[in-house]
């Protein structure tokens, strides 16, 4: 048997007339598409009603089984529509009493309703789809779904319409840059914007921005610490930079002659190692929470603010020392010092992760 199925994705004819759906039998559906024509004769889905009829009158007259059916889907969204169709074609399928094998011919006023093609195909193997449109609007129903669908998707709507925009923009920015007289800063404007548009799509800077953002939006409502413990870090680098920039400048202004580049160096990060060192520590502590209260935390983790304390201690002295501020004594100590911090933490923490990390797992297990 052949199943002439007319498809009204969006419930035309529910909406306007009150059939209740699916409509099944070529009497009961001819009076459908009357009803649905003498409430809207524009609507585009009397045509398919009425092709499903003569499909079925043509079959039946040549002494072929054959049956009509209109399935509708709900407004508004594709999903549920598609679901309601899927759900009215199984009421179908059920209605009909026979032992032959099923299959279907869709008749639809367009792309649009061509996408319950896979639901239907699900259900019933499909020999083919008639596209019914009026010959002087001929395409003109898939091009409007097409160009719809397109506008709809965020990445297609930004790869078109975007570039598209820039370019449009060079004309009225030109006229601006010719009343104020800068025109070629209007056009390297222009030019500059379709540029960094076209870089950020070929490294991919949208979609990475996009995924900060949505971590750092994640990050908010689950209460995570090394959200702002990476603020207060950015700030105290900031700082650190300044206060770097601040040493260089005085130790040029107490200098004879230009400071060698050794010198710089150290000049810098003795003014802003300490801002360093505590963004370091700020950071580290504030992934420790997290780890804390997630269940992860493992005792080599600890380590952390404790290698950034031996580091700074480290070139804290290095620095002061080329510049002079301290003896080589001082600067041995200190190097003594952080290199007895760094091992003391890892064996500390070793020890306690070899002791203590069986059970920790076992409780991790447990609350899993």
């Amino acid at each position: 048997m052949l199943l002439v199925l007319c498809v009204d994705l969006d419930d035309d004819l529910g909406r306007k007339t009150g059939f209740s759906t699916p409509v099944i039998g070529r009497e009961a559906v001819e009076e459908a598409a009357v009803a649905l024509a003498t409430a809207d004769p524009e609507d585009s889905d009397v045509n398919v009603i009425f092709q499903g009829i003569h499909i079925y009158d043509d079959l039946d007259s040549r002494n072929e089984s054959v049956e009509v059916a209109v399935v509708t889907g709900v407004e508004g969204s594709d999903v549920v529509a598609n679901r309601t169709v899927g759900e009215e074609v199984d009421t179908v399928l059920a209605s009909l009493s026979t032992g032959e094998d099923v299959t279907a011919l869709l008749v639809t006023d367009g792309a649009q309703d061509e996408s319950v093609v896979p639901i239907v195909r699900s259900r019933v193997p499909i020999d083919g789809v008639r596209r019914v449109v009026v010959r002087q609007s001929q395409n003109l129903e898939s091009m409007y779904y097409t160009i719809k669908q397109v506008l709809a998707d965020p990445e297609t709507r930004g790869t078109i319409l975007i570039p598209i925009g820039i370019l449009l923009l060079v004309y009225p920015l030109v006229l601006i840059g010719i009343v104020f007289e800068v025109p070629g800063a209007m056009l390297g404007l222009t030019s500059t914007l379709f540029g960094l548009y076209l870089i950020s799509r070929g490294l991919g800077i949208g979609e990475r921005l996009d995924s900060t953002v949505e971590g750092v939006r994640r990050s908010l409502y689950a209460g995570r610490m090394t959200l702002i413990a990476y603020v207060v870090a950015a700030a105290l680098v900031v700082l650190g930079g300044v206060s770097g920039r601040n040493t260089l400048h005085a130790y040029q202004d107490q200098a004879s002659g230009e400071l060698g580049v050794p010198l710089v160096l150290a000049a810098l990060v003795y003014g802003s190692i300490q801002w360093f060192a505590a963004a370091g520590i700020t950071t580290s502590l504030g992934q420790i929470t997290d780890e804390y209260i997630a269940g992860r935390l493992e005792w080599r983790y600890l380590n952390a603010p404790f290698y950034v304390l031996a580091m700074a201690t480290v070139l804290h002295a290095v620095s002061a020392f080329f510049l002079g501020e301290v003896e080589i004594a001082y600067l041995a100590t200190a190097l003594t010092a952080g290199t007895l911090v760094g091992i003391a933490s890892t064996l500390t923490f070793a020890v306690a992760e070899s002791r203590f990390g069986d059970g920790d797992e076992r409780q991790r297990a447990g609350r899993a």
